[in-house]
């Protein structure tokens, strides 16, 4: 099992972070940031036209060789996680990815919200925890 890549988006659909874990699954700036604004158009799309009442968007996208599982914050944040298509746990992991910015990013004085994540701090925690997972998980 892998983790490929995480995003975050900001709740304008910016691409405010991005860290790819396998050299394989890297992608230009410019296709980051194109994967970003289109994710944010379509989750928006997807619960505008549910018919289930309360959808908040697309959770989880699957493909062949890979899925993308997505994780909205109540204030619009997305944290994209891209995996392997047989990793499991990945709601429970985008929860704790999400803890981490809650306490290393939003709680960072020199932080202004919806901009670039540059925090340290949160870079090596994320790095650690998705280690962590992938040793479990083998």
């Amino acid at each position: 099992m892998s983790v490929y890549s995480l995003y975050v988006i900001n709740k304008s659909g910016g691409l405010i972070y991005n860290r790819d874990f396998l050299e394989a699954a890297r992608v230009d700036t410019n296709d980051s940031l194109r994967l970003a604004s289109i994710w944010h158009s379509l989750h928006a799309i997807a619960s505008q036209l549910s018919p289930v009442p309360g959808c908040t968007g697309i959770e989880l996208l699957e493909a062949d060789t890979f899925n993308l599982h997505c994780f909205q914050t109540l204030t619009g944040t997305k944290f994209l996680l891209v995996v392997d298509p047989h990793a499991s746990f990945i709601p429970t992991l985008l929860q704790r990815i999400y803890e981490l910015y809650s306490d290393f990013v939003l709680k960072n004085p020199f932080y202004e919200t919806e901009q670039v994540i540059k925090c340290e701090l949160f870079d090596e925690n994320v790095e650690l925890l998705i280690r962590r997972y992938l040793q479990q998980a083998a």
